[in-house]
């Protein structure tokens, strides 16, 4: 079977992702591209790759590139999605989607036109305990879902220029991803309150004033809604992505301290026995041999790791499940998950939760992205 030939854009987070395509049975780790020259050099040389480009609009010239790996700052994202949907290149994105809901719906758009797929390279939704919980979901084991909740509390100061006063559910995937991907909802309607202040020099970046965000969401077709809230500056918080799930037969919370273990609680059993900490399974026996190391932490072969990849426990080992997912759903033709419009209700959760905590709880309907 002919190889699909990848391409990854931005080499920081994005080098994380080599060694995955390179030993995949499916794909040809083919081109990098990136615009500092020196450090696309030394990427390339550190991983033996001879096609290198560091202008995209070069890059999409390349009748060879199959797909694209699009790391590059959030800022560009939506630009370099639409560019490579219309140059008839497959997309598979890190989040956000897009920085507006507009530039949702244009991705949306594009790729129904162009006929390549799609994929918001959300790692939550493929790291070791949402699959965990997913496999109790699939058993039975839960039984009725009945709420969904989840977080994303992170320091990021520090972090590159785009990052400094970043509105919290502007970046809002994380959570939002877990809550309606576990049942394949689709968010209706979200309502966003703001709590607490973070330093003048940050909040008059983005004219966004809150120090945590918290959300509702109400999903369409569904007795189910889900809570989400974020922070990113001026909270005293060890970094936490949490995914929680409360059933009628069992529920999973994710532990309160990063290395302790998850807590399972079942339903009609003696009080102190209704909570059970587990040790959440490895998931890489869903993955070919080949690239089923990826999921540990610490086992790329650069010396120096990416701090998102250190400070979230390698994502979960999300990522060889990720690249995955998005190869074969090229090969065998079908849509990933998320697909195009799944992620764009996601994103647009995000920067509406933040327009509806500007305006003090508003209701905000999302875009039906489906039916575009």
């Amino acid at each position: 079977m002919q190889k699909v030939n990848i391409a990854i854009v931005g080499l920081g987070f994005g080098a994380e992702f080599i060694p995955i395509y390179q030993r995949h049975p499916h794909t040809n780790m083919y081109a990098i591209c990136q615009r500092n020259v020196e450090n696309l050099n030394k990427v390339g040389d550190a991983f033996g790759i001879e096609k290198r480009y560091s202008n995209y609009d070069e890059l999409l010239k390349d009748e060879a590139v199959d797909a694209v790996h699009i790391n590059s700052p959030i800022p560009n994202h939506a630009e370099q999605s639409i560019k490579a949907l219309r140059a008839g290149k497959h997309v598979a994105c890190t989040v956000p989607m897009a920085t507006t809901v507009d530039e949702c719906m244009e991705i949306v758009k594009a790729c129904k036109e162009s006929g390549k797929k799609y994929m918001m390279m959300e790692t939550v939704v493929y790291s070791r305990e949402f699959l965990f919980v997913k496999e109790l979901y699939e058993k039975g084991e839960l039984g009725k879902v009945q709420f969904l909740k989840a977080s994303h509390q992170q320091d990021m100061d520090g972090w590159p220029d785009y990052w400094p006063g970043l509105p919290p559910m502007h970046y809002a995937t994380h959570c939002v991803g877990p809550v309606a991907g576990l049942l394949r909802l689709e968010a209706d309607y979200v309502s966003c309150f703001g709590s607490g202040t973070i330093r003048e020099e940050l909040a008059k970046i983005h004219n966004s004033p809150f120090a945590i965000e918290s959300a509702h969401i109400k999903f369409k077709d569904s007795d189910l809604s889900a809570y989400v809230y974020r922070s990113l500056f001026d909270v005293a918080r060890q970094y936490r992505e949490s995914f929680e799930v409360y059933g009628s037969q069992k529920s999973f919370e994710w532990p309160l301290i990063e290395g302790e273990e998850a807590v399972v609680h079942t339903a009609k059993k003696a009080e102190h026995e209704i909570p059970e900490r587990v040790t959440v399974p490895d998931y890489a026996h869903l993955l070919p041999e080949e690239i089923r190391q990826f999921t540990m932490k610490g086992v790329y072969d650069m010396d120096e790791q990416h701090l998102s990849f250190v400070q979230g426990s390698g994502h979960g080992g999300s990522h060889p499940h990720l690249a995955h997912e998005f190869v074969m759903a090229i090969v065998e033709d079908r849509d990933p998950f998320p697909n195009a419009a799944q992620s764009a209700n996601w994103t647009s959760v995000g920067i509406l939760a933040h327009e509806s905590a500007m305006n003090g709880g508003k209701l905000m309907n999302i875009p039906d992205f489906v039916n575009v």
